[in-house]
C-alpha cells in the first residue's frame, strides 16, 4: 500500500503575498470577501447524477432503469471536489469516485499521477487499464487497424513492465484510436476508461512541461507551437468531443457526457478556453440531438454542473494558492503562466474602467447549423461552437481612466494568473450561453415546446439565470479582469458581458412565449438586484423601452404583466434598490424617464383597472405555448426533458409563474400587493433613521464613496436566494442594507436640487411642446440654454430628449432672422461628410419633423444642400442648386409613395423625368436617380423614434371578416408587431450607449448608493397621488377581506410617512380617506371591511399619534362616531340630525363593533395621550375639543346630549394633568376655552355637565401645588368666570356658586392663585340681576373675608377682594347689600392694618419709609382708596356714594399722616383730582346714562367731593401744600365753566381754601395765587362783546331770543377762548357765542366779588404781600376799564341790542362799578397802610389811585338822573369812598392833588346828592378851607 502523501501548506510569505493581491481589490470589496461562501461539495457538485464510475455495461442499464431524477441523484457519486485541492486541511478519505477496490489516491504536492503501476499495491487499477486494452486488442477493429493494434499492444507492455505512469500518451493513444473506430462497444470501453483516468489524475502534467509563460492563451486544440504533439489534455478533450454526432448511440453518448464531466470538473486536469467550450458544445448537443429521456436529464444536469463549475471556481479564494499553480495541468493556451506574486501589473481598484467588451453586434452570430428546424451543433456539418466563440475577441477600446480606476494594464507583456484564466473561462462560456438564447424562433418552434429550437433557447436561458443567480460576487468584483487576446487590454467582467446580458434581455423579453418571457424577466430581476451598480444605464434602457411598456400595453397578455410585476414586487421589497432607482433615474437630470415615478403610476393604475367584460378568455391559452406544462410526459419516449417543464430546473429565489395572471383581479391584486410593498419599503427606509444596527458587518460599502460599485455585492447572494422574498412581509434584514451613518456625499439636499432642477427641465419641454418660443425663453431664463446664441439654442435642440421633432421644425421653419439663425447652427451640427445622398437626406430629416408650409420646407432644403454639397466635394453636384432640387424631389417622392391617400403613385420614369436637367443643365446619373427611387420607394423616411402604435383592428359584423379572422390570435399579431419595434428601438439605443462609451464619456453613469432616509420623503412626494389613488379604488370596489387587509396595511404605511416627515398635505389625504372608508357616518351601508378601516384608523391613532397634527381631527371624530353606533345598536336612544332618518348596522357588524379589539383600541387613543409629545398632545386637545363641540351642537337641545368626546376630554386632562407646566398651560389654553363654550351652551344639561366636570378636575387640580407668582390656578378656573358672565340660566350661575364653595371647603388650603379668578366670579354674580345670585355670591364674600383673609392676602388676592367688595357696593338694585358692602369695605383698613402678612410691623423710629411700607401702601391702602373712588364715581346709589364719599375722606384725613409723600402724590393723581376730570373732558359723561344722572351727581356727590377736598387740603396742608397747584388748575377749572352753578361752588371753594389757611400761605404760594387770579380774569373778559361780525345783520334771524335758563340742571361746559373772526357766524353759533359772552360777564363779577370779599377780610390783607396786592389791582383795573369802554360805547351796546344779543340794552354797570369801588377801596387802605412794604409802594399806589378817582368822580358828574338812576345809585358809595379817602391824605399830598379834585367836587355841588356824599363833600371843603388857610385849622 502506498503512503497517502498530503502536500505541504503553503509557508506564511505567499499566503501573504495573496492576501496583498486581494487586499488590492479595495476597501470596499475587502470587507465583502468573507461573506462570499466557499461552494461545499456536496451542495455544489452534487446537483448533477452522474454514471458510476464501472463498465458501461453496468452504468448504462442502471441509468436507463432510472425513472425519477432524484433516484438517479442519489445513485450516482458526484465528481471530484475542486476542494481536495485548495485544502491540504481536508478530510484524508478522498472524494473522488472510486471503482471498487480501487487504491486511495496518492494526494502528493507535485500531483503526480495517481496510476504507478510500477510501485504500490495497484494491481486492480492495473487491470482496469489493461481490460480496457484487451477488449480494443481483440476487436476486429483493432485487427483491421495496424496503428491501434500498435498502440494497444504498445501500452499493454507498459502496463506489464509497471511503465504506464511515466507514459500517459502511450497509454491514452490506444482508447483515442479507438474512439475514432466508431465503434459502439470500443467506444463505450475506451471513453469509461478515460473517464477513470481522468477521475485519477492520470493526465495532468509534469510541472516541467508547464513552464513558458503566454502573453495571452492561443487558440486550441491543435498542435503547441513548441511541439508537434498537441497538449494531452486538450487532445484528450478533442478526442472525447470528437465521439459524438448525430447519430452517435445512447449509451455512447452517455459515457460522452460522463467523461467531458470527469474532465471539466477535475481539480487537477485543468480545461481551458477552446477546450472548455467544445465539452460545453458537446454536452449541449447530447441534451438536443439524443432522443432518451434519460440522456437528455443527465445532459441537462451535466451541463448545469459544468457552467456552475466553471464559475465557482473563479469566486475569490477559492482557485488554488500560487505554490500549487505550476504543478496543475494546462492546455497549450495557459501553460505554466506566472505565479500571482510575479504578475508585473496591479489589479485594478474597485473603480472599474468604463471600456466594453466584444466588437461584434448580436447580428454577427453565426448559426451554428443553417437548418431553420434545429439548433443542434453537429461536430462537421457546421463551423464549431468553440470556433465560433472563439473568433469573437475580447477586447475592446477603453475610455480614459480617472485617477481612481488604478494604473492601466500594459499592453506590452501580461502574464496571466489562473484566475484571470478562470475568469476568461466563464466569460467565454456565459457569452457562448447568452448568444445561443439570442438566436430567434420561428412561429412553429413558438408553438412547439418540443422543438430544438425552443428546447435549446430554454435550456440556455436556464444556465444564464443559474450563473446570475448563484455566481453574482463574480459580475461585481472589480478584480475580476479579462485581458484582450489582441491588445492585452484589461475589461472588468460586467464590462465585457454586459452588452450581451443586455441582448439576452431585450431580445427574449419581448418574447410570445412565456416560458421564454419568463426566464428573461429573471434574468433582468438579477441584473437590476445585483449589477444595478455597474449597469446603470442599460438597466434604465430596458426598463423604458420594455418592461413598464409591456406593463403599459393593451397587447400583451396578463401572464407577461403579471410577471413583470411579480419581478417589480421583489424590487418594491427591497428598499436600498427602490430608493436608488429613484435617486440615479428621477434625480438624473440625463435620465430620459422618471423611472420611480411613472413605475408607480403604472403600478397604481394596474391595481385600478377596471375589469372588461370582453376578457372572458383569460383563464384560457391563447396560444399553445401559453398553456402551463402538464408535468406528466405524453409518451415512454418523450422527447422534451422532464427537468425543463418541472421545477427540478428552476432556479432558488425565482418565481413561481405558474399560478400568475390567470385573471384581471388576481392582477389588480398583484399590483395592490406592490403598491404595498413599495409602502413598506419607504417605511423600513425612511423611518429607521433613530434605530442602530448591533452588527455592523452586515451593512453595505460602510466606508465607500459616493459612487458604489459594489455596494450590494456580498448581500445579494443571501438575498435572492432567500424564498421569503416571495412574501409581501417587510423582513428586518431589509434594513440591513442601512448604513448606521449617511454617507457624507449622500446629500439629500443635492439630490433634491437635482430633482427640482429636471423637474424645472421638464416642464421647459412641456412649455416648449406646446408654444416653442416661450419654451425656450423658459429655458434660457432656468440655465438650461445658456444664452440666446443661435448655437446655444441649436445645441439644445439637437441634444435634449424629450422635445416634439414636430415643435422643432415648427420652430426652426419661422421665417424671422433669429429662428433662420438657429436653423442654420441646428443644421451645421449634422455631420454629411461621406455620407450617400439618400443617407445624409434621411440623418437631416429623422432630426426634426418637416413643416408643412412650403416657404418652410424651401429654406430647410436650401440649408441641407449648400451643408451637403460643403462637406462633400466628390458628388455628381455641379453646386448647391442640384442638390436642393433633387431634396425637394426626394421629399415628394417619400410622400408619394408612402402617403396611403396618395391613389396613382409615381413611377421610376416619371421621377427620372421629373429630375431632368436640373444638374446646372445637364442629368444627373440615371442610376444614382434609380437607386434613390428604390431605396425610398423600398424604406420610407421616416422619424428615428417613431414607433407607431399597432392597434388591433375589430372584426366587423360580415360574416366574412368573421371567416377571415377564424383560428387567428389578434392580439398577439399586435403584440408582436408593436414589440418588434420597441425591440429596433431598445437595440438601438444600446448601439448608442455602446459608443458613447467607448468614447469615454461616463457622466451619466455614476451609480450613487442610497444611504440617507430623507429621500422617502420626496420619493413620498412624488408618488403619493398613485399611492393613495391604487389603495382606496381596490378598498372601495372589493369586499375580499385579504385585499382589504392589504389596502389597510398600505394606508397605515402611507400614513406613517407622512406622519414621520409631516406631509400636511398628504397627511390629511390618507386620513380623511381612510377615515371616509369607515362608513361610520352611514350605517345602513356598512360592510365587514369597514370595521376592519376603523381598526386600522384605530391603530393609526394608538401608533403615529405623534405626528398626525391636524389630521386628529378625522380620527377622534370616527371614535365618536364609533361610539355613536355603539349607543344605537345597543338600543339607547340617542338624538339624529333633522330630516334624517336612522339606520341601523347590522348586527354581526354592531357586536364586532363592541368586540375587544375595537374597544381596546379606541381606549387606548385616550388613555394613552399622556405619552404623546408636547406638540402632538395640543393637536389631540384641540381636535378633541371641536369633535365635542360637533357633538353638542348636533344634539341641539335633547335631554340625552351626546357628550362623549367632552367625557374624554376631561379623562385626558386627568391623564395629562402631571405634564410639565410649560405643556399644561397650552393645553388648558384649548381645554379652558372649550369649557367657555360648553359651559355657556344654550342646552342646560351640557351646561351642568359640563361645570361638574370642570369642578372635578379642578379638585383634582387644586390638589398640586402651585408656587408663589404662578398663576397656573387662576387661569384654571378662568372657565366658571367665563360662565357665570355669558350664561344667563340662574341655575347654571347658582351652580357655578355651588362648585366654589364646595372647592373653597374643600381645597381652601390649596389655593392660591385661584383666589383672583374666584373673586372675578364673585364679581360678575354681584350684576346678575337674578336676586339670588348675587345674595350667595355676597354671603360667600363675606365668610371669606372673615375667615380667610390672611390667606388672601397671602396669596396676592386682596386687590382681588377689594374690587370684588366694590362692584357689590356698586349693586343698583340691591341697596341693602351695596350698604353692607360699603361697609365691609370700611371694616376692611382695620383688619388690613392688623394683619401681619401686610407687613406693617415696621421699626416707627426710622423717619426712612422701607421698600416694604411703601409697596404694601400700593397693594393694600391704594386698592381700598380706589375702591371708594369708584363707588364714588360709579355708584348709582347716592346714599352709597355719600358713605363712600365720606369714607375716602374721613380715611384720608385718619391716616394720611401714615403716608409717604409718594402715595400722596398717587392719591391725588388717580384717586382726588380725576374725581372732577369730568368739568375738564366731556369723554367722563359717557359713564351717565341720562344728564339726569349726571346733574345729580353733580350737584350732589362731586360738589361734596370738592367741600371735602379743600377739607381736606385745610386739614394736611403742609403735607398737601406741594400739591397745591393742582388743587388751584382744579379750581379754575371749576370756576371756568358755563354752568355758573359750578363757577359759584369753585370761587366759594377757593375763597374758603385761601380764608382757611391763609396764615399758613408763603410768599411764593400768594404768587401762584395771584398768577391763578389773573388767569381766572383773563379767561372770563368776554372780549368778544367787540367783534364786529356778531353785530351783522343775518337774514332770516330772529332779533330776539329767549334767555335760555339751565334750570335745575347742572352740566359741565368748560369755557372756550374764541378767537375773532373775519367770516359771518352762523345763526346758532352767534347764539352759542352770545350765550358764552354772558357767562363770562357772570363769572367776570363772580370774581369781582370773590376777590372784594378776600381783601375785605383783614387776615387775608393782611397777610398777601403788596406786589400780589398790585398785581390783582392790576385785573380790576383792566376789568373796570373794560366794562367803562363798553359802557360808553353807545352804539355798540345799541347794535348789540339789535341782533338780539339782549332783551334790553346790554351794560356792564354792575362789573364797572364794583371793580371799581374794590380798586378804591384796596388802594386806600394800602394807601393808608404803615407797614414798610405798603409805604415804599404808596407811590404806585397813588399814581394808580388818583387817575381811577378823577375818571370816577367825572363820570359821575355827567350822570343823568332822570335817564340814570341806577348808575347813579351804583356809583354813589364809590365817589363816598373817594371823597372820604382824599380827605384822609396828609397836607403835602393833599395840597398836590388839590387842583385836581377841587373841580370836580364843586361839580358836584350841582347835583343832588345822598347826605353820605354831602357829608364826604363838606369835610372835603373843610380840608380845603384849612389846607389854603381859609379856616383855622383849629376851628371845627
Amino acid at each position: 500500500m502506498p503512503l497517502l502523501e498530503v502536500p505541504p501548506t503553503p509557508d506564511s510569505a505567499e499566503l501573504l503575498v495573496e492576501e496583498n493581491i486581494e487586499g488590492n481589490i479595495g476597501v470596499a470589496n475587502a470587507a465583502l470577501v468573507p461573506q462570499i461562501p466557499a461552494p461545499t461539495p456536496d451542495v455544489q457538485e452534487r446537483e448533477l447524477p452522474v454514471p458510476k464510475a464501472d463498465s458501461s455495461a453496468e452504468a448504462t442499464p442502471t441509468l436507463k432503469s432510472a425513472k425519477p431524477p432524484t433516484s438517479i441523484t442519489r445513485d450516482i457519486p458526484a465528481a471530484p471536489s475542486p476542494s481536495v485541492v485548495n485544502n491540504p486541511g481536508s478530510s484524508k478519505e478522498s472524494h473522488r469516485p472510486r471503482t471498487p477496490g480501487s487504491p486511495l489516491p496518492s494526494n502528493s504536492s507535485t500531483h503526480r499521477r495517481s496510476l504507478t503501476i510500477s510501485r504500490g499495491n495497484n494491481s486492480v487499477s492495473a487491470v482496469l487499464i489493461s481490460s480496457a486494452l484487451d477488449t480494443i486488442a481483440s476487436s476486429k477493429d483493432a485487427k483491421r487497424s495496424a496503428p491501434l493494434k500498435e498502440s494497444t499492444q504498445k501500452a499493454l507492455d507498459l502496463i506489464r513492465n509497471n511503465q504506464g505512469g511515466d507514459h500517459p500518451k502511450e497509454i491514452f493513444e490506444p482508447l483515442r484510436l479507438a474512439c475514432e473506430t466508431r465503434n459502439e462497444k470500443l467506444m463505450i470501453a475506451s471513453l469509461d476508461c478515460i473517464s477513470k483516468l481522468i477521475s485519477y489524475s492520470f493526465f495532468a502534467e509534469s510541472p516541467s512541461s508547464a513552464h513558458s509563460d503566454y502573453n495571452s492563451p492561443p487558440n486550441t486544440p491543435g498542435p503547441s507551437p513548441d511541439e508537434n504533439l498537441p497538449s494531452l489534455v486538450d487532445l484528450v478533450a478533442h478526442t472525447i468531443t470528437a465521439c459524438h454526432s448525430e447519430n452517435t448511440p445512447d449509451a455512447v453518448s452517455l459515457q460522452i457526457v460522463k467523461a467531458l464531466l470527469s474532465l471539466v470538473l477535475s481539480p487537477t486536469v485543468l480545461v481551458h478556453h477552446s477546450s472548455l467550450l467544445k465539452a460545453v458544445r458537446t454536452v449541449y448537443n447530447v441534451f438536443l440531438l439524443s432522443t432518451d429521456p434519460v440522456n437528455q436529464m443527465v445532459a441537462q444536469g451535466g451541463l448545469t454542473q459544468m457552467v456552475h463549475h466553471v464559475f465557482t471556481r473563479c469566486r475569490i479564494g477559492d482557485y488554488p494558492p500560487s505554490t500549487d499553480s505550476a504543478t496543475l495541468s494546462r492546455s497549450p493556451s495557459q501553460i505554466s503562466f506566472t505565479s500571482p506574486k510575479h504578475l508585473p501589473f496591479a489589479i485594478p481598484s474597485p473603480r472599474t474602467p468604463t471600456a466594453t467588451n466584444g466588437r461584434q453586434t448580436p447580428e454577427s452570430d453565426t448559426q451554428e447549423n443553417p437548418s431553420a428546424s434545429t439548433t443542434s451543433l453537429p461536430r462537421q456539418s457546421s463551423r464549431p461552437l468553440s470556433a465560433t466563440i472563439e473568433s469573437e475577441s475580447v477586447d475592446g477600446s477603453h475610455a480614459d481612466e480617472d485617477e481612481e480606476s488604478g494604473p492601466r494594464t500594459p499592453k506590452a507583456f501580461v502574464g496571466l494568473s489562473t484566475k484571470d484564466m478562470f475568469v476568461k473561462d466563464a466569460f467565454l462560456v456565459l457569452r457562448a450561453l447568452c448568444k445561443l438564447t439570442m438566436k430567434p424562433l420561428n412561429n412553429e418552434s413558438e408553438r412547439d415546446v418540443k422543438s430544438h429550437a425552443m428546447r435549446s433557447k430554454s435550456l440556455s436561458l436556464h444556465l444564464v439565470l443559474t450563473v446570475l443567480n448563484s455566481h453574482m460576487p463574480l459580475f461585481v468584483d472589480p478584480s475580476a479582469i479579462i485581458y484582450s487576446n489582441s491588445s492585452n487590454e484589461a475589461t472588468t467582467f460586467v464590462q465585457a458581458i454586459n452588452q450581451y446580458l443586455c441582448l439576452t434581455v431585450s431580445r427574449n423579453a419581448i418574447s410570445p412565449v412565456p416560458q421564454v418571457f419568463d426566464i428573461s424577466v429573471e434574468i433582468f430581476w438579477r441584473m437590476l438586484s445585483g449589477m444595478r451598480t455597474k449597469l446603470k444605464k442599460e438597466i434604465e434602457v430596458l426598463l423604458h423601452e420594455i418592461y413598464i411598456p409591456i406593463l403599459e400595453m393593451r397587447t400583451s397578455t396578463l401572464k407577461q404583466k403579471a410577471v413583470i410585476l411579480g419581478m417589480f414586487s421583489r424590487l418594491c421589497q427591497d428598499p436600498q434598490a427602490l430608493v436608488e432607482i429613484y435617486l440615479n433615474y428621477d434625480c438624473d437630470s440625463e435620465a430620459v424617464d422618471n423611472i420611480y415615478e411613472h413605475l408607480m403610476n403604472v403600478i397604481s393604475k394596474l391595481a385600478t383597472s377596471p375589469a372588461t367584460s370582453h376578457h372572458n378568455k383569460t383563464n384560457e391559452p391563447s396560444s399553445p405555448a401559453v398553456t402551463p406544462n402538464s408535468s406528466k410526459p405524453s409518451g415512454k419516449h418523450a422527447t422534451v426533458p422532464p427537468s425543463l417543464s418541472t421545477t427540478a430546473m428552476s432556479v432558488s429565489g425565482s418565481m413561481d409563474t405558474s399560478t400568475m395572471g390567470l385573471s384581471e383581479a388576481q392582477l389588480r391584486r398583484q399590483g395592490l400587493e406592490c403598491l404595498v410593498a413599495v409602502l413598506r419599503s419607504l417605511v423600513a427606509w425612511g423611518t429607521a433613521a433613530g434605530k442602530s444596527n448591533e452588527d455592523g458587518s452586515t451593512l453595505v460599502g460602510s466606508g465607500s464613496g459616493t459612487i458604489s460599485q459594489n455596494g450590494e455585492d456580498g448581500t445579494r447572494d443571501s438575498m435572492v436566494d432567500d424564498p421569503s422574498m416571495d412574501k409581501l412581509a417587510t423582513e428586518p434584514s431589509s434594513e440591513q442594507l442601512r448604513q448606521p451613518t449617511p454617507e457624507l456625499a449622500d446629500d439629500p439636499s443635492r439630490f433634491e436640487s437635482a430633482k427640482q432642477k429636471k423637474t424645472t427641465l421638464l416642464e421647459g419641454i412641456k412649455k416648449f411642446n406646446f408654444k416653442p418660443k416661450r419654451g425656450i425663453s423658459f429655458l434660457i431664463e432656468n440655465g438650461f440654454i445658456p444664452s440666446k446664441a443661435p448655437q446655444d439654442i441649436a445645441n439644445f435642440l439637437s441634444q435634449s430628449d424629450g422635445l416634439s421633432k414636430s415643435m422643432i421644425g415648427e420652430y426652426l421653419g419661422e421665417g424671422e432672422e433669429e429662428n433662420i439663425a438657429i436653423m442654420h447652427a441646428f443644421v451645421d451640427q449634422l455631420d454629411f461628410n461621406t455620407l450617400p445622398f439618400v443617407d445624409a437626406l434621411r440623418l437631416f430629416l429623422q432630426s426634426f419633423r418637416l413643416p408643412g408650409e412650403a416657404q418652410k420646407i424651401d429654406r430647410f432644403m436650401l440649408k441641407f444642400a449648400e451643408r451637403y454639397v460643403a462637406g462633400n466635394t466628390q458628388t455628381p453636384f455641379a453646386n448647391a442648386d442640384s442638390a436642393y432640387v433633387l431634396a425637394y424631389s426626394v421629399v415628394l417622392l417619400n410622400t408619394d409613395a408612402h402617403n396611403p391617400q396618395v391613389k396613382k403613385r409615381m413611377t421610376k420614369q416619371d421621377f427620372i423625368k421629373n429630375n431632368r436637367g436640373i444638374n446646372d443643365g445637364a442629368d444627373l446619373p440615371e442610376d444614382l436617380l434609380s437607386s434613390i427611387f428604390d431605396e425610398i420607394t423600398n424604406n420610407e423616411i421616416k422619424m428615428k423614434d417613431e414607433v407607431e402604435a399597432i392597434t388591433v383592428s375589430a372584426t366587423g359584423p360580415g360574416i366574412a371578416n368573421a371567416l377571415a379572422n377564424v383560428g387567428r390570435d389578434l392580439q398577439k399579431e399586435a403584440y408582436v408587431m408593436q414589440s418588434s419595434g420597441m425591440l429596433n428601438k431598445t437595440e438601438a439605443l444600446f448601439k448608442t450607449l455602446m459608443r458613447t462609451q467607448r468614447k469615454g464619456s461616463s457622466t451619466g453613469n455614476q451609480f450613487f448608493s442610497a444611504s440617507h432616509f430623507v429621500h422617502v420623503r420626496p420619493m413620498f412626494e412624488v408618488a403619493w397621488i398613485p399611492f393613495l389613488a391604487g389603495l382606496s379604488g381596490p378598498l372601495q370596489d372589493t369586499d375580499d377581506l385579504e385585499i382589504v387587509e392589504l389596502c389597510l396595511d398600505g394606508f397605515k404605511s402611507a400614513i406613517k410617512i407622512v406622519c414621520f416627515f409631516d406631509l400636511e398635505l398628504e397627511r390629511n389625504a390618507f386620513v380623511t380617506t381612510l377615515a371616509k372608508f369607515t362608513f361610520l357616518n352611514n350605517l345602513g351601508e356598512m360592510k365587514t371591511k369597514n370595521m376592519e378601516a376603523i381598526k386600522a384608523l384605530l391603530d393609526v391613532a394608538v401608533t403615529e399619534g405623534n405626528h398626525l397634527r391636524g389630521s386628529w381631527h378625522e380620527v377622534l371624530t370616527c371614535v365618536s362616531q364609533l361610539e355613536h353606533m355603539q349607543l344605537i345598536s345597543s338600543g339607547v336612544d340617542v338624538p339624529e340630525k333633522k330630516g334624517r332618518p336612522r339606520k341601523l348596522p347590522a348586527e354581526e357588524l354592531a357586536n364586532e363593533s363592541r368586540s375587544t379589539h375595537i374597544t381596546v383600541a379606541a381606549d387606548m387613543v385616550f388613555s394613552l395621550s399622556h405619552f404623546l409629545s408636547g406638540t402632538a398632545i395640543v393637536d389631540f386637545v384641540q381636535a378633541l375639543s371641536d369633535v365635542s363641540w360637533e357633538e353638542i351642537q348636533s344634539s341641539g337641545l335633547s335631554h340625552h346630549p351626546r357628550m362623549f368626546s367632552l367625557q374624554k376630554l376631561v379623562e385626558i386632562s386627568y391623564y395629562n394633568m402631571n405634564r410639565i407646566r410649560l405643556e399644561w398651560l397650552n393645553l388648558w389654553d384649548i381645554i379652558g376655552e372649550h369649557f367657555n363654550q360648553v359651559c355657556c351652551h344654550n342646552n342646560p344639561h351640557v351646561g351642568f355637565f359640563a361645570l361638574d366636570s370642570l369642578r372635578q378636575l379642578a379638585m383634582r387640580f387644586l390638589e398640586k401645588e402651585e408656587l408663589p407668582l404662578f398663576k397656573f390656578q387662576k387661569d384654571f378656573l378662568k372657565p366658571f368666570e367665563h360662565t357665570m358672565i355669558h350664561n344667563a340660566n340662574p341655575e347654571i350661575r347658582d351652580m357655578v356658586l355651588q362648585c366654589l364653595q364646595q372647592m373653597i371647603q374643600a381645597r381652601v388650603q390649596n389655593m392660591r392663585s385661584g383666589w383672583r379668578t374666584m373673586f372675578g366670579v364673585f364679581q360678575a354674580a354681584s350684576k346678575v340681576l337674578t336676586e339670588r345670585i348675587p345674595n350667595s355670591a355676597f354671603e360667600i364674600v363675606t365668610k371669606l373675608n372673615r375667615d380667610h383673609f390672611s390667606d388672601i392676602v397671602h396669596n396676592g388676592a386682596f386687590s382681588d377682594l377689594v374690587v370684588c367688595i366694590t362692584d357689590f357696593c356698586k349693586v343698583s338694585k340691591y341697596q341693602k347689600i351695596s350698604l353692607l358692602a360699603i361697609g365691609m369695605l370700611r371694616g376692611v383698613i382695620p383688619v388690613m392694618l392688623d394683619c401681619a402678612e401686610c407687613g406693617w410691623n415696621t421699626d416707627s423710629s426710622s423717619d426712612a419709609i422701607s421698600p416694604s411700607m411703601e409697596d404694601g401702601m400700593v397693594k393694600y391702602w391704594y386698592p381700598v382708596l380706589f375702591a371708594f373712588y369708584d363707588i364714588i364715581m360709579n355708584g348709582e346709589d347716592l346714599e352709597v356714594r355719600r358713605l363712600a364719599l365720606d369714607s375716602l375722606f374721613t380715611t384720608l384725613k385718619t391716616y394720611g399722616d401714615i403716608y409717604p409723600l409718594e402715595f400722596w402724590d398717587t392719591v391725588c393723581k388717580k384717586t382726588l383730582f380725576p374725581i372732577f376730570a369730568v368739568l375738564k373732558s366731556s369723554q367722563d359723561l359717557s359713564r351717565f346714562s341720562t344728564q339726569e344722572d349726571m346733574s345729580v351727581w353733580l350737584s350732589t356727590t362731586m360738589i361734596q367731593a370738592l367741600r371735602d377736598l379743600i377739607d381736606l387740603y385745610t386739614y394736611h396742608f403742609i403735607i398737601l401744600e406741594r400739591f397745591l397747584d393742582g388743587l388751584l388748575d382744579l379750581l379754575c377749572v371749576c370756576i371756568c365753566q358755563e354752568n355758573d352753578t359750578l363757577a359759584r361752588i369753585g370761587t366759594s371753594c377757593l375763597q374758603q381754601l385761601l380764608e382757611n389757611n391763609v396764615s399758613k400761605l408763603s410768599p411764593a404760594r400768594w404768587e401762584r395765587i395771584a398768577t391763578t387770579f389773573v388767569r381766572l380774569f383773563k379767561t372770563t373778559t368776554p372780549h368778544q362783546l367787540f367783534d364786529e361780525t356778531l353785530r351783522e345783520e343775518i337774514a332770516d334771524s330772529t332779533p330776539e331770543i329767549a334767555e335760555e335758563t339751565n334750570g335745575q340742571t347742572i352740566l359741565p361746559a368748560p369755557l372756550s377762548e374764541q378767537a375773532r373772526t373775519s367770516t359771518l357766524p352762523s345763526l346758532a353759533e352767534r347764539r352759542r357765542i352770545f350765550k358764552q359772552i354772558i357767562v363770562k360777564c357772570v363769572l367776570q363779577l363772580l370774581l369781582i366779588e370773590t376777590t372784594n370779599d378776600l381783601l375785605r377780610n383783614e387776615n387775608v390783607y393782611n397777610t398777601i404781600p403788596p406786589e400780589q396786592l398790585l398785581k390783582l389791582m392790576g385785573v380790576l383795573d383792566h376789568s373796570y376799564q373794560f366794562a367803562r369802554m363798553f359802557n360808553e360805547d353807545k352804539d355798540l351796546r345799541t347794535g348789540l341790542w339789535k341782533v338780539g344779543f339782549m332783551k334790553h340794552l346790554p351794560n356792564l354797570l354792575k362789573q364797572e362799578s364794583s371793580s371799581a369801588s374794590t380798586l378804591v377801596h384796596v388802594l386806600l387802605q394800602m394807601y393808608y397802610d404803615p407797614r414798610p412794604a405798603h409805604q415804599t409802594a404808596r407811590s404806585q399806589i397813588a399814581d394808580r389811585f388818583l387817575p381811577l378817582s378823577l375818571g370816577v368822580i367825572e363820570d359821575y358828574n355827567k350822570l343823568r338822573a332822570d335817564s340814570q338812576a341806577k348808575n347813579i345809585i351804583a356809583w354813589t358809595p364809590v365817589v363816598e369812598e373817594i371823597l372820604d379817602g382824599f380827605c384822609r391824605l396828609d397836607d403835602k399830598a393833599f395840597a398836590r392833588y388839590l387842583p385836581a379834585i377841587y373841580p370836580l367836587a364843586a361839580d358836584l355841588l350841582a347835583r343832588e346828592l345822598p347826605t353820605s356824599v354831602r357829608q364826604c363833600l363838606r369835610t372835603y371843603f373843610i380840608r380845603v378851607g384849612h389846607t389854603q388857610g381859609i379856616i383855622d385849622k383849629h376851628s371845627s
